[in-house]
C-alpha cells in the first residue's frame, strides 16, 4: 500500500502555492525563498529515509498485532472513530514529551525551527522522529486494532494536522475550537512566547490537551521559532545539530547520573557545574530573522535545481516498488546530498559551490543507473 502522504504532495504544493498568492496579493510577507525551501527540503528528507525505516516503524506493530494482541477488533465506523481518538492520545502523549525530554526533542525540534508560520511550516519534519515516536503507538497493537486500519488512520491524522499551520486562518467557531486542533491553537504550540512554551500538543482533537492541563489560548502576537536560532539552512545541521549539543554535554559529565539526566530532563538541561540549564528567557521582539540570502541572480538558478529535485523525488518515491535496495539507497543518497547542497547555497560560504558539482556529477551516474 504506497503512503497517503506520498499521494497528497501534489494537494499540498497546490495549497502552498494558493497560500502564497493570497500573501503577496495581501502583502503579508509569510513566505521567504529560503526558508520555504529549507522547510520543503527537510520534509523530503523525512519522506525518503522513512523508505528504509518502514520495517522499524510498521513492522514492530504486525508483530506484537500477529503475536501478543489480546483481541481482534473489527473494522467499523465507529471502531474506526475510536482508533482515531486513540491514535491522537498516543499522538498527543508522544509530542508533549518530546517537548519535556531532551533526547525526544532532538527527534522533534526540526519542526520547530523555521521562524516563519506558513504551510510550507507543515512538511517540515524531522528525519529522526520515527525513533523517538513508534513506540507510542504500540498499545493500539496490543488492544487488537490491525496493521491496515492503523497505518491508515495514522496517516488520516498526520493529513489534517497540514492545514493548521497558517497565519490566513481566524479563530474558527467556538465548538470547534474547543474539540478540535486549529490554526489558532497550534500557532500557540509553535510560538516561543514564554506562556506559549509547550502548549497545545494535540494533533487532530485539542480535547487531551484541555484534560491534561497543557491548553493555552492565543491571546498576544505569537513568535515563532526556537528560543536559540539555527541560523542555517544546511538539512543536516537542522537534523541534527541539538544532537551534537547534547553529545557535548554528554563527554563533560561527571557521573553516570548526570549522563542520563542530560538525555532524560528537559531541553537545554545540564548540570550546575556545566552552566545549568538553559532556561528560556522573555523573547527579544527586536531579534532579526535568520536570513542569510544568495545574490537574486543565483535564485534563479537555485529554483530550477529545486524543482528539478522535486521531480526527481516525485519519480523516485512513486516508483520505488520497481528500484531494488541498491537503487533505492542510491536514489536517497542524491536526494539527500541535493537538499543540503541546495540549502547551503543560499549561505554566504565558498564550499556549497563545490559541493554542488560534486551532486551534479552524482545525479548524472544515479539517474543514469535508476533509468538503464
Amino acid at each position: 500500500m504506497k503512503s497517503l502522504i506520498v499521494y497528497s504532495i501534489p494537494a499540498f504544493f497546490v495549497l502552498i502555492a494558493v497560500e502564497i498568492i493570497i500573501d503577496k496579493i495581501k502583502k503579508t510577507n509569510l513566505y521567504r525563498l529560503n526558508d520555504t525551501i529549507s522547510n520543503i527540503n527537510t520534509g523530503i528528507v523525512q519522506q525518503v529515509t522513512g523508505v528504509l525505516l518502514k520495517l522499524l516503524n510498521i513492522g514492530v506493530y504486525i508483530w506484537i498485532y500477529e503475536n501478543y494482541r489480546i483481541a481482534s477488533i473489527p473494522n467499523t465506523w465507529y471502531t474506526w472513530i475510536l482508533l482515531l481518538i486513540g491514535v491522537d492520545f498516543f499522538y498527543y502523549w508522544f509530542h508533549r514529551l518530546s517537548h519535556e525530554i531532551s533526547v525526544l526533542w532532538g527527534t522533534h525540534v526540526v519542526h520547530h525551527q523555521s521562524e516563519e508560520y506558513n504551510l510550507s511550516v507543515a512538511l517540515r519534519q524531522s528525519a529522526t522522529q520515527v525513533f523517538g515516536s513508534f513506540w507510542f503507538y504500540l498499545p493500539l497493537a496490543f488492544f487488537g486494532f490491525d496493521p491496515l486500519s492503523f497505518i491508515v488512520i495514522s496517516q488520516i491524522q498526520t493529513l489534517y494536522q497540514f492545514w493548521i499551520h497558517t497565519r490566513l486562518i481566524g479563530k474558527l467557531p467556538t465548538w470547534f475550537e474547543f474539540v478540535f486542533n486549529t490554526p489558532s491553537h497550534h500557532r500557540v504550540h509553535h510560538g516561543i512566547n514564554p506562556k506559549y512554551i509547550d502548549k497545545n500538543h494535540g494533533g487532530t482533537f485539542i480535547i487531551f490537551d484541555r484534560i491534561f492541563g497543557t491548553f493555552q489560548k492565543e491571546e498576544e502576537e505569537v513568535h515563532y521559532g526556537i528560543t536559540s536560532q539555527l541560523k542555517s539552512w544546511n538539512i543536516a545541521v537542522a537534523n541534527f545539530d541539538y544532537y551534537g549539543w547534547i553529545l557535548q554535554q554528554l563527554v563533560k559529565v561527571k557521573n553516570i547520573k548526570d549522563f542520563f539526566f542530560v538525555l532524560l530532563k528537559p531541553p537545554g538541561w545540564r548540570p550546575d557545574y556545566l552552566g545549568g540549564a538553559i532556561v528560556p528567557k522573555e523573547i527579544d521582539k527586536n531579534r532579526k530573522l535568520y536570513d542569510a540570502d544568495a545574490r537574486p541572480n543565483q535564485h534563479i538558478y537555485i529554483c530550477i535545481q529545486f524543482l528539478t529535485l522535486l521531480a526527481f523525488v516525485s519519480y523516485f518515491l512513486f516508483g520505488i516498488a520497481k528500484f531494488d535496495i541498491y537503487q533505492q539507497l542510491a536514489g536517497i543518497t542524491l536526494i539527500i546530498l541535493s537538499t543540503i547542497s541546495i540549502g547551503t547555497l543560499f549561505e554566504y560560504k565558498v564550499w556549497p559551490a563545490y559541493l554542488e558539482f560534486i551532486r551534479l556529477l552524482l545525479a548524472i551516474t544515479v539517474i543514469f543507473y535508476l533509468t538503464s
